[in-house]
């Protein structure tokens, strides 16, 4: 265990009372309802969730009507709104996760075991498995992703983009968020380089339900950037 990890013995253990689960949330109507009832079915409704919104259709009034605190501001780009969804939460543990019904909200039990068991970040590894349900470029580029975030911090890691994490909130508030864009990599490489203790573990990603937002060209630009940027920022810190 690393040195800024917490051992479980030295905390209480954490319930589903203790989470909140975080969003951006962008013209997601088409799938934001039936991921808030999966964070409610798999934790008795017990979760705070926590959404920043900057849509133009039915998404926030969705969200409300399942009980999510919906925070709105102008549409400002994925970091903009996933830290600011990060920084609104105040219980101790946050998991990060899309509202496009990718992600496996069945697992939010097993990351938060992970933190109990002493991790500082759970992190969901969506190319485990192969990731079939992925575009195959998107598939392409999220490896090159992890290659390069392994070469440049000199620590093995295999999905650096993945929208689904467990953190310590104590994490989240020590560490000055910059990235975008790329901030689902700078959200792993951070932590990993300054030592908490992070640990990767396998997920299923589902085929999404609405239109991507994001560009894979420009968007594969700026998260390269993002991992490059990160990297020698806290290499050289």
């Amino acid at each position: 265990m690393s040195q800024q990890a917490v051992s479980p013995d030295e905390e209480d253990t954490y319930t589903f009372d203790d989470l909140t689960v975080v969003m951006g949330t962008y013209n997601e109507e088409a799938a934001i309802g039936t991921v808030l009832s999966d964070i409610d079915a798999e934790t008795d409704g017990r979760a705070n969730v926590v959404c920043v919104d900057g849509s133009s259709d039915r998404t926030p009034e969705i969200a409300r009507e399942h009980g999510a605190h919906v925070i709105e501001q102008e549409p400002q780009g994925y970091g903009v709104a996933v830290r600011a969804a990060l920084l609104a939460a105040d219980r101790p543990v946050l998991v990060t996760t899309d509202c496009d019904d990718t992600y496996p909200m069945d697992r939010l039990g097993d990351f938060l075991d992970g933190i109990n068991d002493g991790a500082d970040v759970v992190s969901g590894d969506r190319l485990y498995d192969g990731a079939e349900a992925m575009p195959a470029f998107n598939r392409f580029g999220n490896h090159a992703f992890a290659l390069l975030a392994s070469a440049l911090s000199g620590r093995r890691v295999h999905d650096t983009t993945t929208g689904m994490r467990a953190y310590r909130r104590t994490v989240i508030q020590k560490i000055d968020w910059t990235e975008n864009t790329g901030l689902s990599a700078e959200l792993l490489i951070r932590p990993l380089l300054r030592e908490y203790d992070v640990r990767e573990t396998p997920i299923a990603y589902a085929e999404r339900a609405g239109e991507t937002k994001l560009d894979p060209l420009s968007g594969g630009a700026a998260i390269a950037k993002s991992i490059v940027t990160v990297c020698l920022e806290e290499r050289f810190r």
